[in-house]
């Protein structure tokens, strides 16, 4: 059976964009008589509020959305988490992280003649400052990253490994040991402040509810080889993935929270109709 979610971040209003990626992923269950889940991202308590929780149901009710309640939430799975970052340090393919986002900038401030900083999903790509360091010397004060070259080898030459993409950029794509490697590098497995993070917990979340489809925008794209290596590695199935083009402002800019004007409820409070949105997201 199809399931498919959708799993906003209360951080914020939903915009026009939170509205066609949940809008997309509602469809393609009801479309296969699957399942339609929404999952609350809340794992960063101290940006997370409860008023912007109540407005995503307010909203998603509003578009005529339905899924299986309660809701999941993060903020109440971090034994989950906790669990399957224990997993992979016994597989010893992590280390404890003291450097702070000013320590990395300053490793990163005089790079080798000719070579420009790269970026990756997570930002700049880390300069593996720590990697030397035992999870038996961690601190309260230490985040905890992967070892990016050890994962990568202990996954091996799989010829299975790799993720199906539908929709745009269909077709099969096979993990890249250079690409995790130099272009998304030592990722945080758990922040000093919330005791994991985006990658590990989404992982143990859509394996957990059993997810077939992910849908989500094409800027995510660049994240979902690391979310299948973490798959790999913890035994998890890995499902379709699809990313769907951006909703963009006037000036051709990707929305964000902070985009007010195109807040969905914004646009509810301006006259727009159900059938506005769905109409002003179709190609």
């Amino acid at each position: 059976m199809v399931v498919e979610r959708f799993a906003p971040s209360p951080t914020g209003f939903l915009h026009l964009g939170h509205g066609f990626s949940a809008l997309t992923a509602h469809g393609g269950a009801i479309a296969q008589n699957g399942r339609f889940l929404l999952r609350i991202e809340d794992i960063d308590t101290e940006r997370s509020k409860p008023e912007f929780e109540a407005a995503i149901y307010e909203d998603l009710r509003w578009l005529g959305l339905k899924w299986e309640e309660p809701a999941l939430r993060q903020s109440e799975r971090m034994d989950f988490y906790d669990e399957a970052l224990n997993r992979l340090v016994n597989m010893e393919l992590c280390y404890p992280c003291s450097c702070t986002r000013r320590d990395i900038a300053e490793a990163l401030s005089a790079p080798q003649e000719g070579a420009a900083q790269q970026f990756g999903p997570d930002g700049v790509i880390y300069p593996r400052t720590c990697c030397a360091r035992s999870m038996t010397h961690r601190t309260d004060a230490d985040a905890v990253r992967l070892d990016m070259r050890k994962a990568v080898a202990m996954l091996g030459e799989r010829a299975d490994a790799g993720y199906i993409e539908i929709g745009e950029n269909a077709g099969f794509h096979p993990l890249s040991d250079e690409y995790l490697v130099e272009c998304c590098g030592d990722i945080v497995l758990a922040r000093r402040d919330i005791g994991t993070s985006y990658h590990l917990a989404v992982v143990v979340d859509d394996g957990a509810q059993g997810i077939t489809h992910v849908t989500r925008g094409s800027d995510m794209a660049p994240a979902t080889p690391i979310h299948v290596l973490l798959q790999n590695l913890l035994s998890l199935p890995t499902p379709l993935y699809r990313h769907h083009r951006l909703i963009r402002d006037d000036t051709g800019k990707r929305l964000a929270k902070r985009h007010d004007a195109l807040a969905l409820r914004t646009l509810r409070d301006a006259g727009w109709t159900p059938e506005d949105i769905r109409a002003a997201v179709t190609p």
